[in-house]
């Protein structure tokens, strides 16, 4: 079933995760951004930039699991790109969202 239909400027999904409300949060990797998808309506209800262009997947984490951890590549950028972002291949942790993440399931093998 196809859930959401990318915009132009939010590029190609990459990692994703889910949050404790069911909503769909999507890294875009050449789009400077992790969205928030509700998969129920198809739209999109939350953007956040960042400060590189190559995301590459987005997890919940701490104590609550109210923090955002999100990361980014760097191959694939020139040195002109690299220049202009400084941060690229850094992991960055985002904050005050108001909606908080769920456990992974751990399964024995």
């Amino acid at each position: 079933k196809l859930v959401y239909c990318l915009e132009k400027e939010e590029q190609m999904p990459d990692g994703m995760c889910i949050d404790a409300e069911g909503k769909l949060w999507v890294a875009c990797i050449d789009g400077s951004r992790v969205i928030r998808i509700d998969p129920e309506t198809g739209k999109r209800i939350q953007t956040v930039m960042l400060p590189a262009s190559r995301i590459t997947s987005c997890c919940f984490g701490g104590k609550d699991y109210s923090e955002m951890y999100v990361t980014s590549a760097y191959d694939g950028l020139d040195e002109a790109a690299l220049a202009k972002e400084p941060q690229a291949g850094e992991i960055f942790k985002i904050t005050g969202l108001g909606v908080k993440g769920i456990p992974q399931n751990f399964y024995a093998a």
